[in-house]
């Protein structure tokens, strides 16, 4: 390793800063450097009705009784729902799953489906990733005579469901350590879960005769789960994701290796792999094809089957991006006329319910204001399924809870940064407004606090793969802990061009006479990427943005994402 002049690996150097820059204190750089479950995971019986929820799914494993894990049928649902089922059947017993078809059924526990299992024989369902508001449905399981269990992680209101045991982070009457951890994925929160269970059956003496579940072997679900939800990749989740990407390294999980090499990964996936490789494959299940999929690819063990599977989540992928390109350039038609808002209320009819909160996240990121996207019924009466996202700052969730309580909605929650809704098509416009009056301080503070913070500024020779590879030791990165951001410079516009789908490709030469290859996602119709490719020729440049490895031909290269571009002096 290359030293610096006071005796410290360079490398060891360059993480130490990316580290204190994200708020790490200097006395727990170690802690970070390699964040470890041994280091953040709490005590599960910190959560609020975990030690009941633990009991009575220790009860029903080891009595025998019939149980079915009811997920939601996005990524987050599927990887909290494989968990568990695969976390039973290590204890030697068999679960059931039952996933809400989202067009048909919608998001969260159908009182309807819940009774129906309870009468095929179920005498304890699990929840996963919804139900925490699930008044009316829990409340008719609760008649029929089942017990449930929610493990979520969505936002609560002081009132909760009737249920056996309800655990989520996000209670109201949530313990400190437990509210302290209210940004965890219900994947996270269903893994907390299946430590207490284990636990609870160590003490009543279940493991005498037989072997312990390996509980490691199930982070690579909570990876997945964890890094496409958008969770915040702090503290714990640091922990679960940086450890869950060895686990998917080791590719003993079939459905899960099978995911992989249907998205054309040729390496171990890395946190963004997750995020805008596997994640939406998933998704592509709930979204346009069959909501079962996921679980069914994350639990299987027969590798013709997780092909089988893989290969089918991949086309319903490449189908949901046609889709959502007709639902997002129809979308983006209402945003000029939206420009004074403070938050983006887009709708429109015969929309496909399944991509708009992609779409959401697209406009999001377009305008930097929360968005909510709503497909709203052909005819002119009826009600419509909304979407949304959010910027750091604006809690998105509590608003559309607020909404739903003034009787603006059907139904609706979610966390800070995503929330969903049902509304009568009629209050689409009484709803913007009483959301733009409600949000638009906090969207203005949020927007006054942006800026573009910087990691390092090298000039283009020091923009190698290696540096590339250092800068990953600080990760994970996602939500909340960002990738570094460096500015590279001054360079000189070599060539410009577009590809894909609205990308602004560059190659860029710098004074030290390196070059290196620049992308400018989604900007050639705008202002800065008709810039990059029209205005800025034998002019010097700065770049600045994430830096990358392209490794799709025959050597392996750093690239830079371009995220902002200012002229160099002189």
């Amino acid at each position: 390793m290359e030293l610096d002049h006071s005796g410290f690996g360079l490398e060891d150097d360059i993480i130490a800063q990316v580290l204190l820059s994200r708020g790490v204190p200097r006395d727990e750089l170690d802690r970070h450097r390699s964040p470890s479950l041994r280091d953040f995971l709490p005590d599960p019986s910190e959560f609020r009705d975990m030690d009941a929820a633990a009991d009575r799914l220790a009860q029903a494993i080891l009595t025998g009784e019939k149980i079915t894990v009811y997920g939601d049928y996005d990524v987050d649902g599927a990887t909290s729902a494989a968990l568990l089922i695969r976390l039973i059947s290590g204890l030697g017993h068999n679960a059931d799953y039952y996933i809400p078809d989202r067009l048909l059924e919608g998001y969260g526990p159908s009182g309807e489906a819940l009774v129906r299992i309870a009468e095929e024989g179920s005498s304890l369902i699990v929840t996963v990733d919804c139900g925490a508001m699930a008044y009316d449905a829990l409340g008719m399981a609760h008649a029929a005579g089942v017990d449930v269990i929610v493990v979520d992680h969505h936002k609560c209101a002081p009132e909760l469901p009737v249920t056996v045991a309800l655990v989520n982070p996000n209670r109201l009457d949530e313990s400190d350590t437990g509210a302290a951890h209210g940004h965890l994925a219900a994947v996270g929160v269903a893994f907390l879960l299946a430590v207490a269970t284990v636990r609870t059956l160590r003490q009543r003496g279940f493991f005498e005769s037989r072997a312990e579940p390996d509980l490691f072997s199930l982070l690579d679900l909570v990876a997945l789960g964890t890094v496409a939800d958008v969770a915040s990749l702090t503290g714990l989740n640091r922990a679960f994701v940086a450890q869950g990407l060895k686990i998917m390294a080791r590719r003993e999980n079939t459905g899960m290796a099978a995911l992989i090499d249907a998205s054309h990964l040729n390496r171990a996936p890395i946190s963004s792999d997750l995020g805008f490789a596997l994640g939406p494959r998933i998704n592509a299940g709930g979204r346009v094809g069959e909501s079962t999929l996921g679980v069914r690819l994350l639990t299987t063990a027969d590798p013709d089957e997780a092909a089988d599977i893989a290969l089918q989540l991949s086309q319903l992928n490449e189908e949901r991006r046609s889709i959502e390109a007709a639902v997002q350039e129809a979308a983006e038609l209402q945003i000029e006329k939206q420009h004074n808002r403070a938050v983006m209320v887009i709708a429109g009819r015969g929309w496909h319910p399944g991509v708009i909160g992609i779409v959401a996240s697209r406009i999001k990121d377009k305008t930097g204001k929360p968005t909510l996207v709503i497909a709203m019924d052909e005819g002119s009466a009826g009600q419509a399924k909304g979407s949304g996202r959010s910027i750091p700052g604006v809690d998105l969730g509590a608003a559309i809870i607020a909404a739903r309580e003034e009787g603006l909605l059907v139904a609706g929650g979610g966390h800070a940064m995503a929330a969903g809704l049902t509304i009568e098509s009629a209050k689409v416009e009484a709803f913007a407004e009483w959301l733009d009056t409600k949000l638009a301080r906090d969207v203005a503070a949020s927007s006054a606090g942006q800026s573009l913070s910087l990691d390092l500024a090298l000039a283009p020779g020091g923009l190698t793969p290696s540096l590339v590879e250092t800068l990953e030791r600080a990760g994970p990165f996602g939500m909340g802990w960002p990738g570094p951001r460096l500015a590279v410079g001054p360079v000189r516009l070599v060539k410009a061009d577009i590809v894909g789908t609205d990308h602004v490709r560059l190659i860029v030469s710098g004074k030290d006479g390196a070059s290196f290859k620049a992308v400018a996602f989604r900007t050639a119709s705008n202002e800065f990427g008709q810039t990059l490719l029209h205005g800025t020729r034998d002019k010097w440049l700065w770049l600045a943005g994430r830096a990358k490895i392209d490794d799709w031909g025959s050597k392996r290269q750093a690239e830079l994402h371009i995220e902002d571009a200012a002229w160099a002096d002189g």
